[in-house]
C-alpha cells in the first residue's frame, strides 16, 4: 500500500509542478524524440498503443512505468475529467516520480 501511495503522490506532484503531456499519441511521439524522462501507462492502455510506446521508449532509453490503475483512475489522479491511458513526464518538477518508480 505504501508504494502505491508514493507513486500516486509522485504522479500528482509531477502533474502539478512539472511538465507532463497526456495521451498515447503524444507519448509515442515524445518517446521517439527522446524527450520524456519517463512514461507512465495505465494498466488498461490499448495494446497497440502500449506496444508502440514501449518500443519507442526502449529505443530512446526511457523508463516506462505501468500504473496499477485504469485510465479512468489515472485521469482522476491527474485531476483530469477524462481517462488518461498514457502520460509523459517531460520534467518531474518537485516530484520524486523518477526515484519512486525505480523502487518498484
Amino acid at each position: 500500500m505504501g508504494v502505491a501511495m508514493d507513486i500516486n503522490k509522485a504522479i500528482r506532484m509531477a502533474v502539478d509542478t512539472g511538465d507532463v503531456q497526456f495521451g498515447s499519441r503524444k507519448s509515442s511521439k515524445a518517446a521517439s524524440a527522446g524527450k520524456p524522462k519517463m512514461i507512465i501507462l495505465s494498466k488498461n492502455c490499448p495494446v497497440k498503443a502500449k506496444q508502440e510506446i514501449e518500443r519507442n521508449a526502449k529505443l530512446s532509453g526511457i523508463p516506462v512505468l505501468v500504473y496499477g490503475g485504469t485510465s479512468i483512475e489515472l485521469g482522476s489522479l491527474c485531476g483530469k475529467p477524462f481517462p488518461v491511458s498514457s502520460l509523459s513526464i517531460i520534467e518531474p518538477g518537485n516530484s520524486t516520480i523518477l526515484g519512486a518508480a525505480k523502487g518498484q
